[in-house]
């Protein structure tokens, strides 16, 4: 998982209040939230204008919603597939790991359905999704039998035209790999134009491409449901890659070894067991202070440590130094897959 989109909580230092929202409604959601903000403003941490602005979000928010706010404002509100279990606390960082235990692997990936037109794609990468239609030609698109010397002139006429809508669907998604770090591109459609695209792509792109059985412009609903399963499948694949990775090069296990590789920045991809428990380490304000000896943090020149739950405090080195995070039953510890 890519942790892009949370980095900017660690923008601003904390306190953080951090709630979940469940699925009440309308006065139930009121008196629910009245005893978690009673709850909020008795804890040491507090400030009113954050919880005024806290206030004013729940009251507005759709159920299953994720809010992190500090120093006054909502930073950021996150909508859940599920709603989630009710919680509302103050911490030194923002509580996310429910959230994105919830969210799930977010692969930057592109869906691409392809005919002799061109193609539809959809760009899920850093957001909402992107649709986007591409077509450079739109004449002439159909073989006709129209018998007669100009047979053979027609049909390499159309056939130039499907390969010139292919190269600028190409030449798009290279352009979105090369922007947005895609990982996947999952293509669909009609089996001429799947195979000119193939060919105009460039290497990059090329190596990232999953074939997918169904799929057109008219109907996307088993197209989706063979997104999903492809998407399962490269992440079952990709996690099992990253166990194998560290199993073989012995990469840190434990909480203080791995502490101890995100602050030297070496990290590729954190894995974290599903049933962490919170136990709580050092931080400082930067991103990478973390330790399970406070002493160990003070020698880094880190003054005052502050205790935070050990997940917390993972997540933000990851996010800050750009490393990938896993949650997997495939480990019993916290572990990292080095970059180096």
């Amino acid at each position: 998982m890519r942790l892009d989109f949370i980095r900017p909580l660690y923008e601003r230092r904390g306190p953080y209040a951090s709630a979940y929202l469940g699925a009440l409604t309308g006065p139930e959601r009121k008196s629910h939230w009245r005893g978690a903000r009673d709850a909020l403003a008795q804890d040491g941490q507090a400030d009113e204008a954050t919880l005024e602005a806290l206030h004013e979000e729940a009251m507005r928010a759709a159920p299953g919603r994720a809010l992190f706010a500090a120093h006054g404002d909502v930073v950021l509100a996150e909508s859940l597939e599920r709603a989630p279990q009710e919680c509302a606390v103050w911490s030194p960082l923002p509580h996310v790991t429910p959230l994105l235990m919830q969210r799930g692997e977010n692969v930057p990936h592109l869906r691409v359905i392809v005919d002799h037109a061109g193609a539809e794609l959809t760009v899920f990468a850093g957001g909402a999704p992107r649709r986007a239609t591409v077509e450079a030609a739109t004449w002439p698109l159909q073989k006709t039998s129209q018998g007669g010397w100009s047979q053979k002139r027609y049909e390499r006429a159309v056939e130039e035209c499907w390969e010139r809508n292919a190269v600028a669907v190409a030449h798009e998604i290279d352009e979105q790999v090369r922007r947005l770090g895609i990982e996947l591109i999952l293509v669909a459609g009609e089996a001429r134009s799947r195979s000119y695209l193939l060919h105009h792509l460039g290497t990059k792109s090329a190596d990232r491409v999953t074939m997918v059985e169904h799929g057109s412009r008219e109907d996307h609903g088993q197209f989706e449901r063979d997104v999903e399963r492809a998407l399962d499948e490269w992440l079952d694949r990709r996690r099992a890659e990253l166990v194998e990775r560290h199993l073989e090069s012995g990469s840190p296990t434990g909480t203080a070894r791995v502490c101890h590789a995100l602050r030297e920045g070496r990290v590729h991809a954190l894995l974290l067991p599903e049933r962490l428990l919170p136990k709580p380490v050092w931080i400082g304000e930067g991103g990478t202070q973390l330790a399970t000896d406070p002493a160990e943090l003070r020698r880094w020149g880190v003054a005052d440590p502050v205790r935070e739950r050990t997940d917390s405090a993972l997540v933000r080195a990851a996010a800050t130094t750009d490393a990938e995070l896993w949650f997997t039953d495939a480990v019993d510890d916290v572990t990292a897959v080095l970059r180096y």
